[in-house]
């Protein structure tokens, strides 16, 4: 999940290298917390949160193949 939270991020920002997954887990749930340069965060966030929205329902779909409840933060 990590990689594909990685690289959809990593495609829609100006500033790729500055993109961070973390991944924790606990018993509930995966949560992966997503960092990015301050000024693409309008970029992976979207217009009322229109494509953060998209990522977590993609991953969303992904974690369900495996039974598992992923969380996507998307941390400042």
């Amino acid at each position: 999940m990590k990689e594909l939270v990685e690289v959809i991020a990593k495609s829609l920002v100006d500033y790729p290298d500055q993109v961070v997954v973390t991944e924790t887990e606990n018993e509930k749930a995966i949560v992966l917390e997503l960092r990015v340069a301050q000024s693409d965060m309008g970029k992976v966030i979207g217009k009322q949160g229109r494509i953060a929205k998209a990522i977590r329902s993609v991953v969303k779909a992904a974690a369900s193949k495996e039974e598992k409840k992923v969380i996507v933060e998307i941390m400042q």
